[in-house]
């Protein structure tokens, strides 16, 4: 009997999962300040989570090698429901706190769904197959800030009790549409090393070490850090930022605005990570493309600091501007990390970028959250662009050959990596 693919029923769980997520982006920062909370400790909310997550999914990942992708995927998934509940229902700041914390340590539903593709696919196909990860983020980035921003008007909680309820769909939908397989086998030391890989411990500190000794590798890994520092920043702060900054007909901005924000900026994602990236890489290749990539991104990072309050136009071609780059950055980055290992290593490379990402959005959310503390509000962009600046010198730095072997092309963008969890 023929084995039913786990494609769609993985679309359906991620795309439950993301759209839950993206509900809450826009309204955390500015739930927390409901209870009080200042803009550091709100920012703080992200960075908990980032450091709940760095511990756990690396954990996770190997709990789900010895019993199966399918139970382990069902309980992080029932930790982000909880999590979601606990937020809902929070009346003190640290009942905020609570709810992202026990999100993060059952973080992992991203790394185990592309592990569940891995261990279903074979190498020719995977590429394609995790595709469908990036399209289901995609359309949850374009749809989910914009429900959230609309559900927040009728009360700051009803958000947080919608994506609750996705969460709840997404554990049904695993168990019910899953299919159970045995403990997937460990791959041998010389067999294809799918994408979906795995992250080293946070404190696997020799497994860092003996990558981070690699020169080619060594640059890609801080551009990637900086990379994600920056767009931390401006993804953790800015509903707190343009709360500040920004007004309409006379009005500060809320989270619908940012949610409808949010949701543009989402759409342009889908567009450039859709088709446009591909000729883009074919046409510059992927260092090119960083170096566009960073560029676009200090200047539109720069330029939000010169808009006024009340332009929005402005504002909507700036954040255009940052789109792209963030668009094209992750994936053209990912693509050249995994370029400079052999295919066996490639799990681990990348599960060391996603342990850089997550110490990223520790350091990031509550740096930006510090500025806007000081009411700063002119350095807070211009701190996100003079960190892509660092990036771009850092790529500068590296030289085209970085992170590409002599038998390497370009053009081979991991489809897995399009996106991930701010």
């Amino acid at each position: 009997m023929r084995q039913r693919s786990p494609l769609l029923p993985i679309f359906l769980i991620v795309l439950v999962d993301v759209l839950g997520f993206t509900i809450v982006i826009p309204l955390l920062a500015l739930y927390a300040e409901r209870f009080g909370a200042s803009p550091l400790t709100a920012t703080l909310i992200v960075s908990c989570y980032a450091v709940s997550s760095l511990i756990s999914t690396p954990i996770i990942g190997k709990l789900s090698d010895t019993y199966g992708r399918k139970p382990l995927l069902m309980i992080s998934q029932a930790g982000t429901c909880i999590g979601f509940i606990v937020l809902g229902f929070s009346s003190a700041l640290w009942m905020v706190f609570l709810g992202r914390i026990l999100d993060g340590i059952t973080a992992g539903n991203l790394s185990l769904a592309q592990a569940y593709i891995s261990d279903h696919t074979t190498p020719e196909n995977r590429a394609k197959s995790f595709g469908v990860i990036g399209i289901a983020f995609g359309i949850g980035f374009m749809f989910g800030p914009a429900l959230g921003g609309w559900l927040g008007q009728y009360g700051m909680h009803v958000p947080f009790i919608v994506a609750a309820s996705l969460s709840a769909c997404s554990i049904l939908a695993t168990y019910t549409m899953l299919p159970k397989e045995p403990p997937p086998e460990p791959t041998a030391v010389t067999g294809p090393a799918g994408p979906g890989g795995k992250r080293p411990s946070a404190f696997d500190v020799a497994t860092y070490a003996q990558y981070l000794k690699r020169p080619e590798l060594r640059g890609l890994y801080l551009q990637f850090f900086l990379y994600t520092f920056s767009f931390s920043i401006f993804i953790s702060g800015f509903a707190l930022y343009a709360e500040r900054r920004f007004v309409l007909d006379g009005l500060p901005w809320t989270a619908r605005e940012v949610g409808f924000l949010f949701a543009f900026s989402g759409f342009l994602g889908i567009l450039w990570q859709g088709g446009l990236i591909g000729r883009l890489v074919k046409m510059y290749g992927e260092y090119k493309l960083c170096i566009i990539g960073f560029v676009t991104l200090v200047a539109g990072y720069a330029l939000i600091s010169q808009i006024p309050g009340d332009a929005i136009a402005p504002l909507l071609v700036v954040t255009a501007v940052t789109s792209f780059g963030n668009g094209v950055l992750r994936p053209a980055i990912t693509s050249r990390i995994t370029q400079a290992v052999g295919r066996h290593e490639q799990g681990v490379a990348i599960g060391i970028s996603g342990s850089l990402s997550s110490l990223a959005m520790m350091l990031a959310p509550p740096t930006g959250g510090f500025l806007l503390d000081q009411h700063w509000l002119m350095a807070w962009p211009l701190v996100a662009a003079a960190v892509a600046g660092l990036a771009l010198f850092a790529t500068l730095g590296s030289g085209a050959s970085a992170g590409v072997p002599p038998a390497t092309t370009t053009g081979t963008l991991p489809k897995a990596e399009l996106h991930s969890e701010p």
